[in-house]
């Protein structure tokens, strides 16, 4: 390990370190524009100058490795320093170069207050330039309706072309032209297509690339900063909330390297839009076939005159796709007070199910797992759409030099490149009879299979997930030391239902079953829009939710709830980290956090539930799953719950479908927002054309 004297003073690094790196180690600050730490080195910007001592010129720490210093004419350690004069005039000469052409739009650029250049230019700036000739002019493009480009801001760092190129995958920014002429552009001018495009704004160290929505609205020392929990896959990115009174304004990435490093989708980004419209602010009942606004107290005496007028097994509760851990656990309760086992959470009709073992529905894994993979299976999975922050691991792991890469399911573009195995049931019982590829997982180290929802939502689901437990113990994926057998949920609700055992009980209906109406005379749905209702004649139906979407057209009764970003909520990750959301702001109107209302029911009904605030609702869902108790840590689940599911049921010789057609419009909030409806339309009109 090789001994560096920094300013002064020894120390030892590992090998292979940069020497920006080095220094952060150390403690030493490092300006910096076009470095990054998960992207390639540019060496553009030459603001991280260091000197090097008998070097004859200052050195770029970020592309100078300490393997490349020599030792000193005796043999005592190289020596760098970071805060001689030398230094300081070469960093102050980059400065003032980069300024040059620079405009001055800090009081009009939405980058003003969070803004690299700004902070440096404090620095390292001067208080008057030499130059005299006119700055150059670049004409802005319109790359799409996420990124605003005022490129004449430009320093050329070629971040966000390394970004596109190596994290999201998809080469469509880049550089034309030379010296002076340079200038950042997508190819042929067209709208960037990317799901994870939004993350440029980020990485832009000037203003030149911003977020389009949120051109103009606010300032950075205006906003309320809350970390909260992405909700719009099972990814269970690390976010925060940027709010001023009672309106969201923007979504921004935490880095957790654990689950999403630094990176967000697109729809977890800009879907914010969609939290201020189409809100239920107040209950409803229906009247003569009309929804008409209503007080609390009508709403709940309407509610239990028709729940005490009817059989307890004829009352059913399906939970959505973004509903918390804490309201679904009260709804829960309240259903077996009322005697009724028909509950579930499993509205796409998936074959998980809590009775077979932890292991047989979560990503065993975990997710920072990927990085160790040296051969993966997909199955029934589009992680592009389901996942993109996961998938952009899996091109990470691909890029590193993984073996190999195989799909069952449907093709897509995944940003890499795979064996495309067959497209249903019968190439994943293949496997389990042998073959190349089962010879390379059986071989492998590492070996992972990544499950998706369109293999197990089918009517045979059950027979494909024992199929895959099946081909997972006979490849080896799970052995002593490692688990690779690993589900991808599209739900944030999901595990964290599952661990509840939030599913029917013996003798209980299925969520498919419930939403046909014949089947029942109440059914309660805590946000569940993504099942169609099949309303019976006599069948009332309970909505309660943030939106104004398919469950409340179909719905009797109305009660407004909360959204994510409005309430304090546990929602259990795909690989079963337990993470909470925290309130940024406080629900619209008359809405309410979802477990408060269904505790005021619970009243209503003469089944009051043992707890008056969310410290004691959550002391009794932690007896109920201890897991969740555990915030942000992955509890390894036994892995012979794999093995005791393997089977061979019979399969369907069907295709494996995909289990999200559209991306931007997943759930009611999304469908509720503007800029995910642009994008859907945008997307779709690419894809006509194509076709």
């Amino acid at each position: 390990m090789p001994v560096i004297k920094i300013d002064g003073t020894e120390h030892e690094f590992e090998d292979g370190l940069a020497l920006i790196q080095a220094c952060e180690q150390v403690g030493v600050e490092i300006p910096r524009f076009c470095y990054h730490e998960r992207l390639s080195i540019a060496g553009n910007c030459r603001m991280c100058l260091v000197e090097v001592v008998g070097a004859p010129k200052p050195a770029a720490s970020c592309a100078m490795s300490v393997n490349d210093l020599r030792p000193g004419p005796e043999g005592q350690p190289p020596e760098i320093r970071t805060n001689s004069e030398e230094v300081k005039k070469a960093r102050e000469g980059c400065m003032e170069f980069l300024l040059i052409n620079h405009p001055l739009d800090c009081p009009i650029c939405d980058q003003g207050g969070e803004c690299d250049l700004q902070d440096q230019a404090m620095a390292y700036g001067v208080d008057t330039s030499r130059y005299d000739e006119n700055k150059r002019a670049v004409e802005n493009k319109n790359i799409g309706p996420l990124v605003k480009t005022i490129m004449t801001r430009c320093i050329h760092c070629t971040r966000c072309v390394r970004y596109m190129t190596e994290v999201a995958g998809v080469e469509e920014l880049g550089a034309t032209g030379r010296g002076e002429d340079v200038e950042i552009t997508t190819y042929l001018e067209k709208n960037m297509t990317s799901e994870m495009q939004g993350n440029v704004v980020d990485l832009c160290p000037v203003g030149a690339l911003t977020s389009k929505p949120y051109a103009f609205q606010a300032r950075p020392w205006e906003l309320d900063k809350t970390e909260s929990v992405d909700v719009m896959d099972a990814l269970g990115s690390a976010i925060r909330v940027d709010s001023r009174g009672r309106e969201v304004l923007r979504i921004m990435p935490r880095n957790n390297d654990s689950v999403n490093e630094e990176w967000i989708s697109d729809k977890t980004r800009y879907i914010w839009d969609g939290l201020k419209t189409q809100r239920l602010d107040r209950p409803y009942i229906r009247r003569k076939g009309t929804l008409e606004p209503a007080s609390w107290d009508e709403a709940f005496s309407a509610i239990a005159d028709s729940i005490t007028a009817t059989d307890p097994k004829r009352i059913g509760a399906i939970a959505g796709d973004l509903a918390g851990a804490e309201e679904m656990f009260a709804l829960k309760e309240l259903m077996a007070r009322l005697g009724s086992t028909n509950q579930d959470c499993r509205q796409d009709g998936s074959a998980l199910d809590p009775r077979h073992g932890r292991a047989s529905y979560l990503f065993n894994s975990t997710i920072a797992g990927i990085d160790e993979a040296d051969a993966i299976l997909l199955v029934g999975t589009n992680p592009r759409l389901e996942a993109p922050v996961l998938n952009a691991r899996i091109r990470r792991r691909y890029i590193a030099g993984v073996d190999h890469i195989g799909l069952i399911g449907m093709p897509a573009d995944l940003t890499y490149n795979y064996q495309h195995l067959g497209a249903g049931a019968q190439s994943l019982a293949d496997l389990a009879n042998g073959g190349d590829f089962a010879d390379a997982l059986r071989s492998a180290e590492r070996p992972m299979m990544i499950v998706g929802q369109a293999a197990l939502t089918r009517k045979d689901g059950a027979a494909v997930l024992e199929a895959c437990a099946s081909v997972a113990q006979y490849c080896g994926v799970v052995r002593d030391g490692w688990n690779g057998f690993n589900i991808l949920h599209t739900a944030a609700a999901r595990v964290a239902g599952l661990d509840l055992g939030f599913v029917p009980g013996s003798d209980g209906l299925t969520a498919h079953e419930m939403a046909h109406g014949s089947n029942l005379d109440v059914l309660f749905l805590l946000g569940a829009d993504e099942i169609p209702i099949h309303k019976g004649e006599n069948t009332y139906v309970i909505y309660q939710g943030s939106h104004g979407d398919a469950g409340a057209h179909v719905a009797d009764v109305i009660l407004p709830g909360a959204a994510y970003t409005e309430k304090n909520a546990t929602f259990v990750n795909m690989e079963g980290r337990a993470q909470q959301t925290r309130r940024a702001i406080f629900p619209p109107g008359e809405a309410r956090e979802d477990w408060t209302i269904i505790r005021a029911l619970s009243e209503k009904l003469g089944q009051t539930l043992p707890y008056d605030d969310i410290n004691a609702l959550r002391g009794a869902m932690y007896e109920t799953a201890p897991t969740l108790a555990a915030i942000d840590t992955v509890e390894a689940a036994d892995p012979g719950a794999i093995a005791a599911l393997a089977g061979s049921g019979q399969m369907s010789g069907d295709p494996f479908g995909v289990s999200v057609t559209d991306f931007y419009m997943t759930n009611p909030i999304a469908r509720a927002s503007a800029v995910m409806a642009e994008l859907s339309q945008m997307r779709h009109g690419v894809r006509e054309a194509a076709e």
